[in-house]
């Protein structure tokens, strides 16, 4: 097969077949200010863990909404729980609760 200097991206639609999205429903059950995120970035950039690792929890908490949650307990095992993300969010959402709130949805069902 010729390379031709490019590669072909993966599909990113959201396939609803294969899409898990019980973590997802759980924690907007279990914590409320999940479903008023934006995923404006603010906790990525403040976030403690980002400086030492490639943790980033604007993607994190996107690929839960979207119910792809293949990677999300390495993700979230980076987490300090240093509660940064939490002060400087401008919509107020708890994301120190959210991340506790998904690692308790994993282990619910045994993901």
């Amino acid at each position: 097969m010729k390379d031709f200097g490019f590669t072909i991206n993966k599909d990113r639609q959201i396939d609803m077949d294969t899409a898990d999205m019980r973590v997802a429903e759980y924690v907007k059950t279990h914590e409320p200010s999940f479903n008023i995120c934006i995923a404006c970035g603010t906790c990525t950039a403040t976030c403690s863990a980002g400086i030492f690792t490639d943790m980033n929890l604007r993607k994190l908490f996107t690929l839960v909404k979207r119910g792809e949650i293949a990677n999300t307990r390495t993700e979230i095992a980076k987490c300090m729980l240093c509660g940064k993300c939490s002060l400087a969010c401008p919509r107020g959402v708890n994301t120190r609760n959210v991340i506790v709130k998904i690692n308790q949805a994993l282990i619910k069902f045994s993901l």
